[in-house]
């Protein structure tokens, strides 16, 4: 039986969590961290924050579990890159966050590749990537050292090596996604083809050892945080599927040891590779989440988070809402795009908009399940009502996770839109327990996957209350609304 001290580096704090095989979750400690959310799209990090973060939660975390520590491994918040020295470990630039949008320029010079590219890597070409966002420091900021994710950056502190998994590197525009390696043709499309490169591992691969947190331990179980969540949430086989509801909301469903390249503008990337084997994810990315609830927050239509369920009306009174703070992602992959609230007059109160949010968020994900089952099952030849009353019938169940699954009025709406049950983790720390299992895995190989991870039933099981009509109806309504905003940034 092995402890592990799992960080899970997020956006908006970094958690340490202590796991033990027998006693579970022993210890957790947070440290909290906020993004410089600037104009112009510009979303950035302090690095130095951001290691002390993982620093000063990791060693509380070990504090109070009061027990020796077998390994440590790390989850990263994916497509947030910097330069940096790496004889110092200084960094040379803040770190651009996966939501910053300053790369926009370099992803439309580059749009005449566009379909090579999503091809190649599996990706979309925008911003949200790590490539342009590297390309981009390179351009403007700085040519000296290394530019790399933040995961390698943090690693180098650990362990004195340069490495990243090849989960996180799938989620760059610089990875071949059949062979799951550096793609030289992609890294000379977006000039970095002579940057230093780090070292490619699998996910459950010891890296280096760490006297960061104590006595000297391994560092193994590197993965990128929604891939780690997807693992811990028990999606092993192709077509399970998974949302964490966090800064965004992710939807990723395991599609098994081939790539399945989508053509509805979803993203194909790495779940994990372990022992040299590679399990393959579709995703989809809800930009704006817990922001867009800290948007109400602001606004004094809430308190906090918590004051979701008591303030949200049962029914919204014919207010949308397209939450497009920071833009559209999938399908639409627009970051000019901007939030909308349609369907006000003077009776709307502040209950309406607080479930107005609710539900856009709810739809969006909606937006992304729908396209995931198109894509992993070819429509039978019926006509379209049947085929949508047939899937509405056999949906799979829909796992989620995240702090706003404490909200019952957001996972009920994702429930009825989605017309299928949605399934509550019942731990808070699923990415941090997904990086816990692939460490056990690199500490001992004999072990198989399934037997690593720990045991779970959902917490909850909310269903659809609306009938399929119901929530057809809205979805149209609210993808009209989409479009309209569509439609205004780019008149803009």
């Amino acid at each position: 039986m092995t402890t592990i001290l799992a960080i899970d580096q997020g956006t908006s704090s970094t958690k340490a969590v202590v796991h033990d095989e027998e006693d579970g979750v022993v210890a957790v400690a947070e440290e909290p961290l906020r993004p410089d959310h600037l104009s112009g799209g510009r979303v950035e990090q302090d690095a130095d924050a951001v290691l002390r973060s993982v620093l000063v939660a990791g060693r509380r975390a070990v504090t109070e579990a009061g027990r020796a520590v077998d390994a440590v491994a790390v989850a990263n918040q994916g497509e947030t890159v910097l330069a940096w020295d790496p004889r110092t470990g200084r960094p040379l630039t803040r770190a651009l966050v996966w939501q910053d949008g300053r790369a926009a320029g370099i992803c439309a010079e580059l749009a005449e590749h566009r379909e090579k590219v999503a091809h190649r890597t599996g990706l979309v070409l925008d911003p949200y990537f790590s490539a342009p966002k590297m390309a981009w420091i390179r351009r403007e900021l700085t040519t000296e050292g290394v530019v790399s994710t933040l995961d390698a950056w943090l690693l180098h502190h650990l362990t004195g090596e340069f490495v990243t998994d090849a989960a996180t590197a799938s989620r760059s525009l610089l990875t071949d996604l059949d062979t799951a390696g550096w793609d030289e043709e992609m890294l000379g499309l977006f000039g970095l083809g002579d940057e230093r490169l780090p070292r490619l591992v699998d996910n459950d691969a010891i890296v280096g050892t760490t006297s960061a947190f104590g006595a000297e331990i391994p560092v193994g179980g590197l993965v990128v945080d929604q891939q780690a969540a997807l693992l811990a949430e028990g999606c092993l086989e192709p077509g399970d599927t998974k949302c964490t509801y966090g800064t965004g909301a992710f939807l990723l469903a395991n599609t098994g040891t081939a790539p399945v390249r989508s053509a509805q503008g979803l993203t194909a990337s790495v779940a994990w590779r372990l022992r040299g084997r590679t399990t393959y994810c579709l995703d989809g990315q809800v930009y704006t989440a817990a922001s867009a609830v800290r948007w109400l927050q602001e606004l004094g239509l809430i308190g906090s988070a918590a004051e979701l369920d008591a303030v949200a009306a049962e029914d919204s009174d014919g207010v949308l809402c397209v939450p497009a703070f920071a833009g559209l992602a999938a399908p639409w992959w627009r970051s000019d795009a901007t939030a909308s609230v349609v369907g006000m007059t003077l009776s709307t109160r502040r209950e309406h908009l607080v479930l107005a949010v609710l539900q856009g968020i709810a739809a969006q994900v909606c937006e992304l399940g729908r396209l995931v089952e198109e894509g992993l099952r070819p429509a039978p030849a019926t006509p379209a009502p049947a085929r949508a009353r047939a899937r509405a019938g056999a949906a799979r169940p829909l796992r989620v996770d995240g702090g706003l699954t404490r909200s019952g009025a957001l996972l009920q709406a994702q429930a009825d839109l989605l017309q299928a049950p949605v399934e509550v983790y019942p731990f808070p720390h699923a990415t941090a327990l997904g990086a816990a299992a692939l460490a056990r895995l690199a500490l001992r190989p004999e072990r198989e996957l399934a037997d690593v991870l720990p045991p779970w039933q959902p917490q909850v099981v909310h269903r659809p209350r609306w009938e399929p009509e119901r929530a057809a109806a809205f979805r149209s309504r609210w993808q009209a609304a989409a479009r309209a905003t569509l439609d205004l940034g780019a008149g803009a």
